[in-house]
């Protein structure tokens, strides 16, 4: 796992660079048949991490890839799901809010978290075998494992009970069923607080525990989520299927996820 994790870092960092070089640039932007964005970035960052990831010989399941058949798919025990760049509305506003997500997926279940914010140069990573994960802040892409692995600070989110709550949400998308799940929360606790954050960013804060709860009834495919329940979990917090109150799962045949919930069990 530990190596996995290490070419998962890699691809992400790469990925990071290349995303930058486009964002820099004049951004063109293309629409694909659902109507969601699509920038070279998201293309030049595939390329880049399917590459590094190729090389583990472990299938990979890519938001930019062409989908492969669920007939072949299940016979998967290991997997790399992967969003070259999650937040591609965030990219195109230009307010740093997009990340890199890589997660190594184990029998549906995800088990290595990488997420790279390459604006930022902030680098989240952990996996359930150690059950850690870490942020580290990079002085650049390039940066060596050894340094960002000696320089990363193990992520520990504390349950907050002062009677307040934070609730991470969408950048981009709110809706009535998030807004009514905010004031039912509102009837219970003395002091509700809206965190906004874009792309798998919103994960990241939970498990920072910079917010307690990130509800997210609205529609996530499996690249979108993957990474940051791995990261998630890594750190005890649990993303909870809303209907079946189990773990989301991953490499199913429909990619798309249920509404879920991330908090940790005290909550």
């Amino acid at each position: 796992m530990e190596e996995l994790q290490q070419i998962a870092i890699k691809a992400a960092l790469q990925a990071g660079q290349v995303i930058m070089e486009v964002y820099d640039s004049d951004i063109e932007v293309e629409y694909k048949n659902d109507k969601s964005p699509l920038t070279e970035a998201d293309n030049k960052a595939n390329e880049v991490i399917n590459l590094y990831l190729k090389k583990t010989e472990i299938p990979i399941i890519s938001e930019e890839n062409r989908q492969i058949h669920y007939n072949i798919r299940k016979k998967w025990s290991l997997c790399w799901i992967i969003d070259p760049v999650d937040g591609t509305k965030e990219f195109i506003k230009r307010n740093g809010e997009f990340t890199v997500n890589i997660a190594l997926v184990e029998n549906g279940k995800p088990k290595v978290g990488v997420i790279y914010v390459p604006e930022k140069k902030e680098l989240y990573f952990g996996n359930t075998h150690e059950k850690k994960a870490y942020k580290a802040y990079l002085k650049e892409h390039e940066d060596s494992l050894r340094d960002i692995i000696s320089n990363a600070v193990q992520l520990n989110p504390k349950f907050n009970s002062s009677g307040a709550i934070r609730i991470v949400g969408s950048r981009s998308h709110m809706n009535d069923e998030t807004a009514q799940f905010v004031e039912d929360l509102k009837q219970k606790y003395s002091n509700v607080k809206i965190v906004s954050k874009g792309s798998s960013l919103k994960f990241c804060l939970v498990a920072e525990g910079l917010a307690d709860i990130y509800p997210r009834f609205a529609p996530t495919m499996e690249w979108d989520t993957a990474a940051g329940q791995a990261i998630c979990e890594a750190v005890g917090l649990t993303v909870i299927n809303h209907e079946t109150q189990q773990p989301l799962q991953y490499n199913k045949e429909n990619l798309l996820n249920p509404w879920f919930m991330v908090s940790s069990d005290e909550r």
